[in-house]
């Protein structure tokens, strides 16, 4: 009878341990997927240069806030929210984007 309780012991040891493999695995995994998609999801620096928001401003151009949906036609956050672009106001307002109440 103890053979029987060293074989069942075994089995169970050997299933507790095929149990966790995966998800020792799936959490390593998931863990380098965590860590590569906060690599990606962090954007590169998009704000312009001064010389671009001058070259901006000479050609009448607007900037677009791209998380609020405003822009700008001067003033404190022209060129300087962090997610955002230069168009012309005629397309910014095609595209659906308001214009900010103060500039």
């Amino acid at each position: 009878m103890s053979r029987a309780w060293l074989k069942l012991g075994g089995l169970v040891v050997a299933c507790l341990l095929a149990a966790s493999a995966p998800a020792a695995t799936f959490q390593a995994g998931l863990q380098d997927s965590r860590s590569a998609s906060a690599k990606a999801a962090k954007p590169p620096s998009s704000t312009p240069s001064a010389a671009d928001i001058a070259a901006a401003k000479a050609s009448a151009k607007v900037w677009v806030n791209l998380d609020s949906g405003i822009y700008h036609k001067g003033g404190r956050w022209y060129g300087k929210t962090k997610n955002g672009k230069f168009m012309t106001a005629d397309d910014a307002k095609k595209a659906g984007f308001k214009a900010a109440k103060r500039d």
